[in-house]
């Protein structure tokens, strides 16, 4: 098993948004709440549009046989155009088979959209000749996007994370809504937002053992065997967040 699950945490590009809508002059907590402002105007959701996500923490599960990690990207200095760079240059070493929650639906799309505003080299991901690095098609392996495969790639049946890892027994999202993560942010807590978003990963990594057993991709034993290498990982991390993840953990 060589997986890669991935989740980003993004805030809104201030700058970028100051260039397309005129805003210059205005603090960075101005321009804020007036594209949040505009957002519920024009869609009554203060979720921003794709490319007006500026990313600030990738984090990712990676499993490779009995090895497990958790972790995010650069540290919480990175830029955008560092963790983009880290991230495609993982894809390139190791190959792996990706794995996420809505990534088609969000954290790609915005990888995307960003890896246009620098020069960063992401050539093994969007080589669609290379049948082991092809991480385009939407019903290939190579990226498992677990929302779109559950809901049998139907929009109206999607269910949010934070609920279907929570009627499995895990422990739910501990991620901070839109508003917050800027909050957040603002204060300079990036370390909590790195923190959420690596509970995020772990609840799409646990989701998809449980349902690699229902399609008897792996047995019973190996699905019990990995879920106590992540219970093990989790009570020798030094992170708060993390130990109170596997806490709230029962098994069904």
């Amino acid at each position: 098993m060589n997986v890669l699950v991935f989740d980003i945490q993004t805030i809104p590009d201030i700058d970028g948004a100051r260039r397309l809508y005129d805003l210059h002059g205005l603090s960075d907590d101005d321009v804020a709440k007036a594209i949040f402002h505009k957002r519920r105007q024009q869609a009554n959701t203060e979720t921003l549009p794709l490319h007006l996500h500026k990313i600030v923490t990738i984090s990712a599960v990676m499993v490779n046989g009995e090895d497990f990690k958790v972790w995010s990207l650069g540290d919480e200095n990175s830029t955008e155009e560092d963790l983009l760079q880290r991230f495609f240059s993982g894809l390139q070493r190791f190959m792996p088979t990706l794995v996420s929650w809505n990534g088609r639906g969000f954290e790609l799309p915005v990888i995307h959209y960003r890896s246009l505003l620098y020069p960063v080299n992401a050539k093994c991901y969007w080589d669609l000749s290379d049948v082991d690095c092809n991480y385009q098609s939407r019903f290939d392996d190579r990226h498992t996007d677990l929302m779109d495969v559950l809901s049998c790639y139907q929009a109206q049946s999607t269910v949010a994370l934070d609920e279907m890892a929570t009627l499995c027994g895990f422990p739910g999202t501990m991620c901070l809504a839109n508003k917050k993560v800027w909050d957040s942010w603002q204060s300079g807590k990036i370390g909590l937002l790195r923190a959420g978003s690596q509970c995020n990963v772990l609840n799409t990594y646990l989701v998809y053992l449980n349902w690699q057993r229902n399609r008897g991709q792996i047995s019973p034993e190996l699905y019990s065997s990995q879920c106590l290498l992540v219970r093990k990982n989790l009570q020798q991390s030094s992170s708060p967040q993390l130990l109170e993840f596997e806490k709230k953990w029962f098994d069904l």
